[in-house]
Parts: C-alpha cells; sequence; structure tokens
C-alpha cells in the first residue's frame, strides 16, 4: 500500500465514519479504486485500524460526556451515568454476538464487493430519507431503544449500510432526540471498536508481517484528524435535520458502484 493511497483511504475513513454514508462502503470502494490486492483478514485490519482512529476522534470531541460518565460510575449510587453505560453495554450485546461468531463470515464481506456495497448504500438512502421527515421530538434513549439500535449497529456491519446514519435514523424513528441520538450512537461504538481491533489481533496469525505499519500510521493520522471535524460537523447536521442530502448522495453513489460491481 503506497503513502498516498493510505492517506487518501484515512481521509475517506474519517469523513465518512461520522457522516451519514456509510465509511466501510466508502473504504471498499477506495480499495477497489486504488487496485488494493490486500486479502481479507489484511483488509479487515486495516478498515478497523481506521475505525480506531476515528473512535480517537470520537473520544476528543465527546471527552466531557465520556469524563462525565466515567465519574458517574465510580459514584457509590445508581445515577444518570450508570444508566446511560448500561444501555450502553445493552446495546453492544448483538454486535458481539456477530463478532464473536459470524468472524469469518464478515471477513469475506470486505473483500471489494461493490455489487453488495451498492445495494447497501441504495438501502442506507431509504433509511435516511425515511428518517428526515420524522417529526423533532425530547425523549432519550430507553433500555428498549438500546437493544433495538444494539442491532440495527450489528447490522451496519455489512459494508455499505452506514452505522451513524442507520443508528441514529433508526433512533430519530423511535422518536429519540436528534442530539441524543447522535450522541448516543457516536458513543455505543467505542467499546466495540477498541474490542475489535484487539480480537483481531489476537486472531490473525502474523499480522505484522503482512501490514506496512508506516502507511498505516498516515492513514491512522488523516483518519483521525478529518474524523475530529466531520463528528463535530455531524451533529450540527443532525440538529438541523438535512439527512435527505445525505440519501441522496448515498443512492447517487451506490447506483454508480452497483453498475461497476455489475459491469
Amino acid at each position: 500500500m503506497s503513502y498516498l493511497e493510505a492517506i487518501v483511504l484515512g481521509i475517506i475513513q474519517g469523513l465518512t465514519e461520522f457522516l451519514p454514508i456509510s465509511s466501510s462502503g466508502h473504504l471498499e470502494i477506495g480499495k477497489a479504486l486504488f487496485g488494493n490486492q490486500a486479502g481479507a483478514q489484511e483488509s479487515l485490519f486495516l478498515t478497523i485500524a481506521l475505525h480506531v482512529a476515528t473512535a480517537l476522534s470520537t473520544i476528543v470531541v465527546f471527552r466531557k460526556d465520556i469524563f462525565d460518565l466515567l465519574k458517574g460510575l465510580f459514584a457509590f449510587k445508581w445515577n444518570e451515568s450508570k444508566t446511560f453505560s448500561f444501555k450502553i453495554l445493552l446495546s453492544m450485546i448483538p454486535a458481539i454476538f456477530v463478532g464473536l461468531f459470524l468472524q469469518d463470515q464478515i471477513e469475506l464481506l470486505f473483500s471489494q464487493n461493490l455489487v453488495l456495497v451498492g445495494a447497501m448504500l441504495c438501502l442506507t438512502a431509504v433509511i435516511l430519507f425515511w428518517a428526515d421527515k420524522a417529526k423533532k421530538t425530547d425523549k432519550i434513549v430507553s433500555s428498549k431503544n438500546a437493544v433495538i439500535l444494539g442491532f440495527v449497529q450489528a447490522i451496519a456491519i455489512l459494508p455499505g449500510i452506514s452505522r451513524s446514519g442507520s443508528t441514529i435514523a433508526t433512533a430519530v424513528l423511535l422518536g429519540i432526540d436528534r442530539e441524543k441520538a447522535a450522541r448516543f450512537s457516536f458513543l455505543m461504538v467505542l467499546p466495540l471498536i477498541f474490542g475489535s481491533m484487539a480480537k483481531t489481533l489476537l486472531d490473525v496469525e502474523g499480522i505484522s508481517q503482512k501490514i506496512e505499519f508506516l502507511p498505516l500510521l498516515l492513514g491512522f493520522l488523516a483518519a483521525f484528524l478529518t474524523g475530529v471535524v466531520a463528528c463535530k460537523w455531524m451533529i450540527t447536521l443532525v440538529k438541523k435535520s438535512q439527512l435527505k442530502y445525505f440519501s441522496l448522495y448515498c443512492l447517487v453513489v451506490g447506483g454508480i458502484a452497483l453498475a461497476y460491481g455489475l459491469l
């Protein structure tokens, strides 16, 4: 992998992780355009490593929220922080199940299958357009909502389905306040990303001999820096209810990917 490819893929990840247009789908398109010849394991490792970079972006942007959560967790009484953390744990269960028992099948999805990516981007477009029409409310995420969002997050492992877009859109359709929906969506994925990275490092034998670390570092830094900007931007966009523009974008890119993959 060249330095340019690594930086471009990092920027793609940083921008698309928080915007509702599927970072994994765009990464697969980017890899295909660069003619990336990496195997399924190396390709998945790169995707997860860049997701770790954007997870760190989330920590930077939500550092106050995370600090308050941690402070509340160590208090000797049941409080709002413990309730929120419990909901995060509930939301993780479906994705943990998928990660533990369907790892081999997941790896096969990250092999630049543009037909799958295109179809899932078109599905993301429909979800975003639908959510953009939902009425604004001030409800918070309930335990039941957390479980539903967890299943949506597990399905969003498919490249082309936007994790942030699908979880935020589902939360909005469930009647949850848009800003609260975005906050929960961005925070619920953090434990899963770091867990996925650790599991991949343990499971993949000889990964250090297959990965070029300097290009990976450049991609990681590019993803982190652009991720900070995109995360802040996305929160503003969700509050202003402008998901329909991303819906149109996903439909166009999904259609192109489908056509390219089929032809």
